[in-house]
């Protein structure tokens, strides 16, 4: 058995609404599917599934749902061709950035910013 494609990542968080509205600006994210408790955004290859986080203990119960102010609970990386070009479309669209853009050790040009529920997304071209 392999597991090797992710399908649908479920983001827990606070704001339905305003979720939905960041990753149609940011992202040019299609819905697919919503109801009061969710919204289903298609991205290139995969699903992202935004759910209010008062729906979350059922899905991961015994383990807590963690507060969108309790730090960075992710980090998610999105591959780009060019960083800097990337950084300022998204600065154009109101994203505010919480670094970058910046060369690391291991190869890569980041810079990184956060949803309305503090998810933490990268974006990341190789050097």
């Amino acid at each position: 058995m392999r597991l090797n494609a992710i399908e649908v990542v479920t983001l827990f968080v606070e704001d339905i609404a305003a979720a939905k509205a960041f990753y149609q600006k940011v992202f040019a994210a299609e819905i697919i599917g919503e109801d009061p408790v969710s919204a289903l955004l298609r991205f290139s290859g995969a699903m992202l599934n935004l759910l209010a986080a008062s729906q979350a203990p059922e899905l991961v119960t015994p383990s807590p749902v963690g507060a969108a102010t309790s730090g960075a609970r992710m980090l998610l990386t999105v591959r780009v061709d060019d960083v800097n070009a990337t950084y300022a479309e998204l600065q154009s669209r109101g994203v505010t950035f919480l670094n970058g853009p910046m060369d690391r050790h291991w190869g890569r040009r980041t810079a990184a910013f956060a949803d309305p529920s503090g998810h933490v997304w990268e974006i990341a071209q190789e050097i």
